[in-house]
Parts: C-alpha cells; structure tokens; sequence
C-alpha cells in the first residue's frame, strides 16, 4: 500500500482518481481549501485523508508533505477552463505556474523519493497543422489560450526540477476527458445538463452551444485516471506522455449523440459568450510511446461515456 497525495481532489478528474486507488488499496490524501466543494468526494469522504491546503501557499504544502511523507503526487490542482482563461488570465497563470512551482519546490525540499505526475494538457499543443495529425510528444507546442501557456511552462518547470534536482517528475499531456460530474462549463456536461433540463421542463427546448466545428479527442475519466497511475507507476522521470483515445468527434457530432440518447426535441442556438476568442480547431492524439510502455488500452466506449453524463445529470436536475 502506497500513501498518494492529490492535489485537485474535489475536482472532476481528481475525485475519480480517489476513487480508483482506493480500489486499489492505497492510502489516500488530498488538499483543498477550505472553501472548497466536496460533493464530489462525498461518497469516499469517510475514506480519505482530507487536509486544508492551498497550491499558491508554499508553507502550506510543506506542512502537507511533512504530514503525509507521500510517495507518489499526483498535481491536478489547477484553473482548467480555457474560457476562463481569457476572462481571467492573471488568475489563470498565478494558479497554473506559482501552484506547480510551490508543489515542485516542497518536493524537493521533502527529498523522500515522492514521485510527483503533472497532468499537463492537449491544450498545449494549440496550433497544429493538418500535415502533423496525429500530434505526438515531439510535436511544436504553440498554445493559443492563456490556459495552454500555463500548462506548458508547469510542465517545462517539471522537466528541469528532474534534470537540476533529481526529482521524479513525470508528464501527462491528457487529452479532453470527460464522464460523471465533469464540470457543467465544459462542453459535454454543459449539453448533458441542458438536454435533462429540457427533459425536466425546466428549460425552454433550446440547447446554447459555441464553436460545433471543433474535432477532439475524447477519453472517458475512468480510463484516464487508470492511465495515470500507470504513468507514475511505469513513466521515466523526465519524459512526457500523451494520453488520449486516437480518434475524434466533432463537437456537434457529440451534441447529436447526446440528442439520440434523450426523447426530446430541441432547437440550437449559438451563443456568443460560449466563443473563444481563438481556438484550436483539432486535438487528436497518439498515445503509442505511452501504450508501447504501459499496455494501456481506453476501456470504455465513447457513446457509453456520453450516456452516463447524461443519467448524471438527468439525477441532479
């Protein structure tokens, strides 16, 4: 049994990666501010180790580690919304950058072998020409979002805290993952909860929606966060690792296959808050270096993804 420390375990990604090493038998900890939402880990609270933290605190973590004396780290503390990168940029770097540096810092300073995964982004990759699909690892990153720059200097900051100090950092370049209680401003929940609102009359029969013509690749959560536990378990510190599914969906192709799974009929209007003020047009991955090395497969079919989204939703509305 391993003691595992996550950073972000409120969150969408974070709760599920609880969940997943608890099956497992490992010890679990996690930090969150105090004014953190737990309704994700409400289920598992009793079978956690919860500890009031915050990644732009340094102390606080070095308090942290001190405690837990963790031997792995897994960071997914971050602001993750690329929307919300452009409204709030400064917000967005101090969270991304100042957090990673404070992490990686305590893990230095703890010096007790902890390896430490940053769960990097597609995000990064930004603008990809169509004669280099699908993106592998080597591939220029020229992020176009706020969000995209933050995540490219944290995981540049990783790669230099293993080649100066030794520490065991380990990079995951996860493409767009989504499943039960994704966060209702992301693109799949934010159409899962609008169809069983309509469903529930409690929404007029129209779903809002940005850019349909956007290609990404999408995983289901579960599978990602089995990936990341190969990744610490099997990863070479200093190496990055793409993590996806290999294929694609236009975003109005999974609002169609999020409308086949309803009975309801809906009309689609843009909205224009929901545009960014750039964006990357297609995110598909190759995930062979990281399936070469772990034997790791996705697992869960894209469509039956969308369709436990939807039965989430359809339960909170």
């Amino acid at each position: 049994m391993s003691k595992v420390l996550i950073t972000g375990i409120t969150g969408f990604a974070g709760s599920h990666l609880a969940e997943y090493l608890l099956k497992e038998g490992h010890e679990v900890y996690g930090i969150a501010r105090w004014r953190s939402k737990t309704e994700n880990i409400d289920h598992i609270l009793s079978r956690i180790h919860l500890l009031n933290a915050d990644i732009r605190d340094g102390y606080s973590l070095q308090w942290v580690f001190k405690r837990v004396k963790p031997n792995y780290c897994f960071h997914l503390a971050a602001q993750s919304f690329v929307l919300e990168s452009w409204n709030s940029p400064l917000e967005t770097l101090t969270t991304n950058i100042i957090g990673t540096t404070n992490l990686l810092e305590t893990a230095r300073l703890a010096n007790n072998g902890c390896v430490v995964v940053i769960a990097g982004s597609s995000e990064e990759y930004g603008l990809v020409y169509p004669n280099e699909v699908p993106i592998r690892e080597t591939n220029p990153l020229r992020p176009m979002s706020p969000y995209g720059v933050s995540k490219v200097a944290s995981e540049n900051l990783g790669i230099i805290y293993w080649r100066s100090y030794g520490l065991k950092v380990i990079v995951t370049r996860a493409f767009n993952h989504t499943g039960p209680r994704r966060g209702e401003v992301f693109v799949t929940s934010s159409f899962a909860k609008q169809i069983a609102e309509v469903e529930a009359g409690k929404k007029e029969p129209v779903i809002h929606v940005g850019n349909l013509g956007a290609e990404r690749d999408w995983t289901d959560v579960r599978d990602m966060v089995r990936a990341y536990w190969l990744a610490a378990q099997m990863g070479v510190p200093g190496e990055v690792y793409n993590i996806c599914s290999e294929k694609t969906v236009r975003v109005g192709d999974m609002l169609n296959i999020l409308l086949e799974l309803s009975n309801t009929k809906v009309s689609i209007e843009q909205d224009p808050s929901r545009m960014r003020p750039s964006d990357v047009p297609v995110l598909w991955g190759d995930c062979s270096k990281f399936k070469e090395l772990t034997g790791w497969e996705p697992e869960i079919p894209f469509e039956q993804t969308l369709e436990d989204l939807l039965a989430y939703w359809r339960e909170r509305v």
